[in-house]
């Protein structure tokens, strides 16, 4: 099949299986007498497989690294742990910046109810998001507490 129908079969557009041939992540195919790239089944099966592995957060290079330990006969279900796991720390990583990072936005927005706008003199700062030493809170006064 030529590399239209390949799209076509799976989704991936013309321009990113050219890619993937260039890095190495699916093989290059055979050519006809035309020119025209040719590409078997095979093919298709690898794309699903590189759409899929990605649809977990597998990048580029760790797919490419499936592929060739698989290529070279090497089972890869213990690597394919390990990268999965990887990516569940990093996961776990950004779920607890998100947590605090919204600790703060509340902690920013409960202190901003009780701010009054007409304390608001810094012409480069808003006081809203003005770090204050910890503990304290402006009243509608203006005034620390």
């Amino acid at each position: 099949m030529r590399i239209g129908e390949l799209a076509a079969r799976t989704g991936v557009p013309t321009k990113t299986i050219r890619y993937y041939e260039d890095i190495g992540v699916l093989p290059r195919p055979g050519r006809a007498p035309n020119g025209y790239r040719v590409y078997s089944d095979e093919a298709v099966e690898r794309l699903r497989f590189i759409r899929d592995a990605q649809s977990t957060g597998l990048t580029l290079a760790e797919i490419s690294s499936i592929v060739e330990l698989r290529s070279e006969g090497i089972g890869t279900c213990g690597h394919v742990v390990e990268l999965l796991e990887s990516h569940l720390d990093d996961l776990d990583r950004q779920i607890q910046n998100l947590r605090d990072a919204r600790t703060l936005l509340v902690d920013l927005t409960r202190r901003a109810r009780q701010l009054d706008p007409a304390d608001c003199t810094d012409p480069n700062r808003c006081q809203t998001i003005a770090r204050l030493p910890e503990g304290s809170v402006r009243s509608r006064k203006g005034r620390l507490r």
